[in-house]
């Protein structure tokens, strides 16, 4: 009997160190953010879209500094509208962000003339057809509509915005509303879609206010990248070596300051040198067996043993750790850099903007509105002139109302 107690007592132990552990290591795990962009790609959208090709590494960059390191996944739908050369693109979840920033790429403004859009079809679709993570799993999932004209409400074989805001909300979305210019008929819709999905409304210029700030480390980022991206070791099927090519392609075309933001989330990340699958450098972490055969691998190591493959792989791995340190200590630099110069050049920036925007006697736009806000508030039209409006003006950009809800949100998701 007292052998049985025992033998009961240290199965206890046992069970409750496993259930210890397991919980531990759940605790452990990255943070998941999916982040899911919903555009209007008519016209009018050009100077917005040009700025979102430009600044989607600095979003990227901003959420990699939350802590815990998040683990990041994003998504593109564009709209248009009925009659025009597409209705929807979408491109689905991933954690490639190298493929989204080439689809992104993809996207010109065009089509429109009749102010609704099919932003009812735009917002089914990435709420129901994007590849989700399941609710039970603890993420913060958003989408952020982007767009400046309101939907078309005469359709009656598509799905309304507010069934799709519930349905939102039951699978744990939120849907924050970003307004681009003053369309007075596409504001109090774009607030109650927020406030229907428990986000948050920003109204802002027709451009979206993105300032490109260039930092005195980004050429050297840009060097040191190249030199990083000289130990990619491509592999596997063509269709996947020639993604990789488009990719380190798309990156070369880059701005010093696009790249160096790229260089900053990669190397925040997890060192890599390109997103996605087919650099066996970095792969090989992942699945040792991809050195077991020499099919699917360059021409050099299918001539080589297991073991000299083992052994090349390490030398290069070296020679992307020493790469990357010195990219981290730049990147390092740079972020205290746009802390204080960059800051300082940006509210230049926008001082100017403000005295064109005064000069042309046309008022501020709103801020940031968010659920509480909305939800105090008769959900109206602000009095905001119908008028044309300057390149860059006064008000929230694009980039920093993004950085700035997803920093919030996500926060309040984790319970800090």
């Amino acid at each position: 009997m007292k052998r049985l107690l025992i033998l009961s007592f240290v199965l206890l132990v046992a069970v409750v160190a496993v259930n210890d552990s397991n919980a531990q290591s759940e605790s452990s795990e990255k943070p998941q953010v999916e982040v899911v962009f919903v555009l209007d790609s008519t016209g009018s959208m050009g100077g917005l879209i040009e700025g979102a090709k430009q600044k989607i590494w600095d979003i990227a960059s901003e959420i990699i500094l939350q802590k815990p390191t998040p683990e990041v996944r994003m998504g593109l739908l564009t709209y248009r509208d009925r009659g025009d050369e597409y209705v929807t693109k979408m491109f689905d979840i991933t954690d490639d962000l190298d493929a989204i920033y080439g689809h992104l790429q993809t996207i010109q403004a065009g089509g429109g003339g009749d102010t609704p859009e099919s932003v009812n079809q735009a917002l089914d679709e990435a709420v129901n057809k994007m590849e989700w993570s399941p609710k039970e799993r603890e993420v913060y999932r958003v989408i952020f509509l982007v767009g400046d004209a309101p939907p078309h409400m005469d359709y009656q074989d598509d799905v309304k915005y507010p069934e799709t805001c519930q349905k939102a909300v039951e699978k744990g979305i939120i849907i924050n509303s970003i307004q681009c210019g003053n369309i007075q008929s596409c504001t109090p819709i774009w607030m109650e879609i927020a406030q229907k999905s428990k986000g948050e409304f920003v109204q802002m210029a027709q451009t979206g206010n993105v300032i490109v700030i260039e930092t005195p480390f980004d050429k050297e980022i840009a060097e040191e990248t190249t030199k990083l991206n000289a130990t990619v070791i491509m592999y596997g099927e063509e269709k996947q070596q020639e993604a990789v090519v488009g990719k380190l392609r798309l990156q070369r075309g880059m701005s010093f300051a696009g790249n160096a933001a790229r260089a900053v989330f990669n190397n925040r990340a997890d060192g890599r040198a390109v997103q996605g699958r087919g650099d066996l450098l970095f792969d090989v972490g992942e699945d040792k067996s991809l050195l077991e055969k020499a099919e699917g691998l360059p021409e050099e190591l299918q001539k080589m043993t297991v073991e000299e493959r083992e052994k090349f792989v390490k030398e290069k791995q070296a020679e992307r750790d020493a790469i990357n340190k010195k990219i981290g200590e730049l990147s390092a630099k740079r972020t205290e850099w746009l802390k204080t110069e960059g800051e300082k050049k940006r509210l230049e920036a926008v001082a100017a903007a403000t005295a064109e925007r005064r000069t042309r006697g046309s008022d501020a736009l709103p801020s940031v509105t968010r659920p509480a806000d909305l939800a105090a508030q008769r959900v109206s039209a602000p009095a905001v002139p119908e008028a044309a409006e300057p390149a860059a003006e006064a008000g929230p950009s694009f980039d920093r109302s993004v950085s700035e809800i997803i920093q919030r949100q996500s926060s309040q998701a984790a319970g800090k």
